[in-house]
């Protein structure tokens, strides 16, 4: 006789479904923030966006381009150099994406109208997808402020770098629809400290600049313009370089290796040596950290969009798990210390997201001329990236183990997440760095701190620990004995009474009042899911837009 059984031994239950078509852009404070700051005609846009970046076909490019990562092809069959790159078929699919929705330089041709706050919407949401191959994106948008040091290159070059037409492969630049820019900065002996670079520039004949030296780490190796900073005879300064020359002969790229990295693993950067390489100047000769500082404040500002991007990613899929996963008589949701947990990680991620979108709207309004908005910005940006940058590591791994050991297995997606986590707080300076640099600005800019303040103002009559941080934190701005030692304690707490003080205006009084509670007075644990009892855990969690 056969045995009956309840079920058979391949039977899947209690499994969550696959987190698929549903709209990644549902985020409530997401949607806010964009109304809010000035792009309510992007609205449509960023859904459809949304919808696609939730579907499996969208999903599986990002899947594919991390398990085919790019190949280096120094030579051609015949032993001539060629140093080129080939990308996986689904790395040019999110390019493609990204490039068609305005993820390039298009914003800075259309200054005053919200453009930069559509972008840096649609960038968060298409960060959810892959992070690797908006990199290039990033480095494209960034580069026009430093090019702006040039107007003739500027003229000549911005309305490619603002096309959405994605146009891959080596040919001048005169002859593409569209351009994608990259820069070589660091270099082994010096890293962050770009004036100890020996790349050397001599200016020649006709004009142009020839380049010498080894960068270090270049991203996107295959996009069609650098700008490369070197020494010259007046010091260090900003060049660029177009890997095709107006001609169509070859620019001297020698791609020495792909580095191995943790993560962003589609995305290739490289080692490179330049030998002879045509470059025009950009901006004063000795003046390149002046000139590519523009770029890097840009840069920062999608740093910050990708984490904030990354936390929300993980805490999607953390709720995900949570709704559908059973265990101990009961969903995983509905268990007090999970909805814990998920409340804190929601939290965080509302606040990252709120921060993203301010800056935004800074940057729009700044280049609009608003002055109070410069100054903001010039703290600001560097606030958020330090920040949201360092919760993105610890916030990734507490999703990953809510999904328990399903959560360790590389096609739960988590463990990509996880890698990519540490990344943001690396490129364009590590947390010292950005710390070091805000007291630079707080030291000689004056009316950024004044601006920051003017900021916080309305908020911090509102909520009384609010206040109180506010207080605590001028007393230490104010006090200079050993500010160096003291420069991540500023920086983060400058970072938590703005992200305070905007989700005090803008939030939810329930989120409000969870991250005043917990993130300016001290009531929580160092742990996510150390919340008091006194917070609406339900109203946190819904705010992270999964449909119910």
């Amino acid at each position: 006789m056969t045995p009956s059984h309840p079920f058979s031994t391949h039977e899947v239950t209690n499994q969550a479904p696959p987190l698929v078509d549903h709209d990644v852009a549902g985020m409530p404070a997401l949607v806010e923030g964009l109304l809010r700051e000035g792009a309510p005609w992007h609205l449509e846009g960023l859904h459809e966006l949304g919808r696609l970046a939730g579907t499996e076909e969208a999903q599986r490019w990002g899947d594919d381009a991390n398990t085919n990562p790019p190949v280096l092809h120094t030579h051609d069959r015949f032993g001539n150099r060629i140093d080129e790159v080939t990308f996986h078929p689904s790395w040019h699919a999110l390019m493609n994406v990204a490039v068609s929705a305005g993820l390039g330089a298009g914003p800075w041709t259309q200054e005053g109208s919200g453009a930069h706050v559509a972008r840096a919407a649609s960038f968060f949401v298409w960060s959810h997808v892959e992070t690797g191959h908006t990199c290039p994106m990033s480095m494209t948008y960034a580069s026009v402020p430093a090019l702006r040091a040039e107007p003739e290159l500027a003229d000549q070059y911005l309305s490619l770098l603002a096309s959405r037409t994605y146009d891959p492969g080596l040919r001048p630049p005169s002859a593409k629809r569209g351009l994608l820019a990259g820069m070589g900065m660091t270099e082994k002996q010096g890293g962050s400290d770009v004036r100890a670079n020996s790349t050397t520039a001599t200016l020649v004949a006709d004009g142009t600049w020839r380049l010498r030296g080894h960068k270090w780490f270049t991203s996107a190796p295959m996009n069609d313009v650098f700008l490369v900073l070197a020494q010259a005879p007046g010091g260090l300064s900003c060049f660029l370089a177009p890997r095709v020359l107006p001609d169509g002969s070859r620019n001297t790229f020698r791609f020495q290796r792909l580095k191995d990295k943790l993560g962003n693993r589609s995305n290739a950067s490289a080692e490179l040596e330049l030998d002879d390489t045509v470059a025009w100047l950009v901006g004063e000769e000795g003046r390149g950290v002046r000139v590519i500082i523009e770029m890097v404040a840009m840069t920062r500002m999608d740093n910050v969009a990708g984490s904030a991007a990354g936390i929300h990613a993980a805490v999607l899929q953390a709720v995900h798990h949570a709704r559908h996963r059973r265990a101990f008589g009961g969903l995983l949701v509905d268990k007090p210390l999970m909805r814990n947990v998920l409340a804190d990680m929601a939290l965080e991620s509302e606040a990252a997201t709120t921060l993203l979108m301010r800056l935004a709207g800074a940057v729009d309004r700044g280049g609009a001329g608003d002055q109070d908005e410069q100054a903001f910005s010039r703290l600001a940006i560097p606030l958020g990236k330090y920040w949201v940058c360092k919760r993105q590591p610890s916030l990734v791994a507490e999703a990953l183990e809510c999904l328990g050991g399903n959560g360790y297995v590389e096609d739960s997606g988590m463990p990509r997440l996880y890698r990519e986590a540490p990344l943001n707080g690396l490129w364009e300076g590590s947390g010292n760095v950005n710390a070091l640099d805000i007291l630079r600005v707080l030291a000689r800019r004056p009316e950024s701190l004044d601006a920051y303040a003017a900021e916080i103002e309305p908020a911090v009559a509102a909520d009384a620990r609010l206040g109180d941080a506010w207080i605590a934190l001028e007393k230490e701005l104010h006090d200079t004995d050993q500010l160096e030692l003291g420069a991540r304690r500023i920086t983060e707490r400058l970072a938590l009474v703005l992200q305070g003080s905007l989700l005090v205006r803008y939030a939810p009084p329930p989120v409000a009042d969870a991250f005043c509670a917990t993130r300016l007075a001290g009531d929580r644990g160092l742990a996510f899911g150390t919340l008091p009892r006194c917070i609406d855990f339900d109203a946190l969690i819904a705010r992270v837009g999964l449909p119910s």
